[in-house]
């Protein structure tokens, strides 16, 4: 789906403001700043929806079981990954430690950039986790469509 897809560039493309945000910070006394969602590359994360995204693209296109199951794999990976990065993110604003005054603006910007991105988790939770129920509405009826053939199939030949 397009959303997954638009969600996932906005947190790579925020991942690469955050990287020359970061490591544009100069080491005074206090040190620099370098939240835990910066070091696990959370924003990076965003490959994982755009992939889903595409996923979704090719079931409506050609809705195969194995494209449904992989479909349904990528949402519920979309959905730990979203559920984790929350779960950082929120650690990491909920705790500030001193940083060097000259570092201070970047801190403060890459926490607002952390908020923001707070913000996305839900929405991309909610679209993949529709599109994992709906992911298992459609295995399941193709499922029971192939054990109806087979039946009328050996009916018609008799």
């Amino acid at each position: 789906m397009a959303v997954q897809i638009m969600i996932g560039i906005f947190h790579v493309l925020m991942w690469y403001f955050l990287l020359i945000l970061y490591m544009g910070q100069i080491r005074g006394f206090f040190g620099t700043y370098e939240p835990v969602t910066y070091k696990a590359g959370c924003s990076l994360w965003g490959v994982i929806f755009i992939i889903a995204g595409v996923s979704i693209i090719r079931v409506a296109r050609r809705p195969t079981p194995g494209v449904i199951t992989f479909a349904l794999i990528m949402n519920i990976s979309c959905i730990i990954t979203s559920v984790i990065a929350s779960v950082l993110t929120t650690v990491e604003l909920s705790t500030f430690n001193s940083v060097s005054y000259r570092n201070y603006g970047q801190a403060k910007l890459g926490r607002e950039v952390s908020r923001i991105l707070l913000l996305s988790y839900p929405l991309e939770i909610s679209v993949a986790l529709t599109h994992a129920i709906f992911s298992c509405m459609a295995l399941t009826h193709h499922h029971e469509a192939s054990l109806t053939a087979v039946p009328e199939e050996l009916e018609s030949t008799f």
